[in-house]
């Protein structure tokens, strides 16, 4: 290449103008996503399902998972919505990656709604906390500070009838928190005389999450 042509090509680069900011997001929008949304998005999955797993939710789970969901969802909403109108073609070429993040999403929903993280989660600890449970003495509160099983408790008691409650610590969205254990049947949903301001709800056998309320 002669001087004068490099002189030239100079000359146009410093010429050139910069992507404009719609540029730049019509050129964002038009690549599937990748490398980091698709692991953003299980990520935020994960934090839900753990979310799930603690008997009356885990505020900053919550609000992390919550807020996260809100901006990736947003996120995928304006990409896909530029790349209809302005690149079609690589959406079918890059289908899977596409509806990656929304199958997450309806993973981790309807893991939620059937309750399984939190099941999963207590049959996994039922025995430890079965064996902290028989430490207890009735009519009592014992103050802990250590695991049974995936759980840590911050206390244990046994009501006058029977069942013992563990304070799991960190649960609840607002109130206290925490899992029930009771060989006998337990109403749910409202308040049982001789238990305070309870209500239980039943996860599955003889185990159920209550609330202060």
């Amino acid at each position: 290449m002669s001087a004068a042509d490099e002189g030239s090509v100079a000359k146009l680069i410093e010429i050139a103008h910069p992507p404009t900011p719609r540029q730049r997001l019509s050129s964002w929008a038009s690549r599937p996503p990748g490398r980091l949304y698709i692991p953003a998005c299980v990520l935020v999955g994960l934090v839900l399902l753990y979310e799930d797993s603690v008997p009356g939710g885990h505020l900053p789970s919550f609000v992390i998972g919550m807020g996260g969901g809100a901006l990736l969802a947003a996120m995928g909403a304006l990409r896909l919505g530029i790349a209809v109108s302005i690149a079609r073609p690589m959406i079918l070429r890059y289908r899977l990656r596409w509806i990656a993040a929304p199958l997450i999403a309806a993973g981790a929903i309807a893991l939620s709604l059937t309750d399984i993280p939190l099941q999963a989660r207590v049959e996994t600890s039922a025995a430890a906390l079965r064996a902290v449970g028989d430490t207890a003495r009735p009519a009592t509160t014992a103050p802990l500070d250590t695991w049974a099983g995936l759980y840590p408790l911050k206390s244990v008691s046994v009501t006058e009838d029977g069942v013992t409650r563990y304070t799991v610590r960190g649960a609840g969205l607002l109130d206290a928190s925490g899992l029930a254990y009771s060989r006998e049947p337990l109403r749910t949903d409202v308040f049982l005389q001789g238990h305070g301001g309870v209500v239980y709800e039943h996860i599955s056998g003889p185990w159920y999450s209550w609330t202060e309320y």
